[in-house]
């Protein structure tokens, strides 16, 4: 809750105060030191980010409006600060989602989104997607090594039948696996709600804390639009 209150207040902030979104970082900077994260792994999870930043470099060049010349090159103003606001904003959210994965147990973000009255089909997704994406991955991979190891290369679309070939066998894989999984989870008496462990939920001190970021980040939006 308190990642994505925070959120919401980079968004809200105004692209033409530069300061804020300095001043943004720099807090995020602290949690991720506090936090003990290798600057490393921080940078390596925020390369998720470059086909955004691609996208937002794209925009002083094809926005329109009043033009001006950086390096010889023509762009537009409202392009330039659409692109550094879209940096931004995607930039400081993104750190703090992995400063949150890094922080929290994909169990314990589950169950507190349960808490929340997320709704539990939504819950149970993304638990099930969690818990089989290293072994839909593992079963890609096997697939690709018996391919390889039979003379396979795909080096042109000559070889696009075979990877389709490929996908559908994989989809069928995972289906009949969901099945077998749906199955023995019925038989262990399951309900359509995942088990949340410990009942007695956080603390009143654990959310003034948590809260403590988001309020922060609101008043330095407030006071960058005032």
């Amino acid at each position: 809750m308190a990642a994505l209150l925070a959120v919401l207040a980079v968004v809200a902030a105004p692209r033409h105060q530069i300061w804020v979104f300095g001043c943004f970082a720099a807090v995020v900077g602290v949690l991720v030191a506090t936090a003990g994260i290798p600057p490393r792994l921080m940078a390596r999870r925020l390369l998720i980010e470059v086909p955004f930043l691609g996208f937002a470099l794209l925009l002083p060049f094809v926005a329109q409006g009043e033009r001006t010349e950086v390096l010889g090159l023509p762009l537009s103003i409202e392009g330039l600060w659409s692109a550094w606001e879209l940096i931004a904003t995607a930039t400081v959210g993104l750190s703090l989602s992995v400063l949150l994965a890094s922080t929290t147990s994909l169990p314990e973000i589950l169950n507190g989104l349960q808490r929340l009255r997320l709704p539990a089909l939504l819950v149970q997704i993304m638990s099930f997607m969690v818990r089989y994406t290293d072994v839909v991955a593992g079963e890609l991979r096997r697939m690709r090594i018996a391919r390889e190891s039979r003379g396979f290369e795909a080096r042109d679309i000559r070889q696009w039948p075979i990877v389709a070939r490929g996908a559908g066998t994989l989809f069928v894989r995972c289906f009949e696996r969901g099945e077998r999984v749906h199955l023995a989870m019925l038989a262990r008496g399951y309900e359509g709600r995942m088990p949340m462990g410990d009942a007695s939920g956080a603390p009143w001190s654990a959310w003034a804390t948590g809260l403590s970021l988001p309020v922060l980040f609101g008043l330095l939006a407030l006071t960058a639009r005032a």
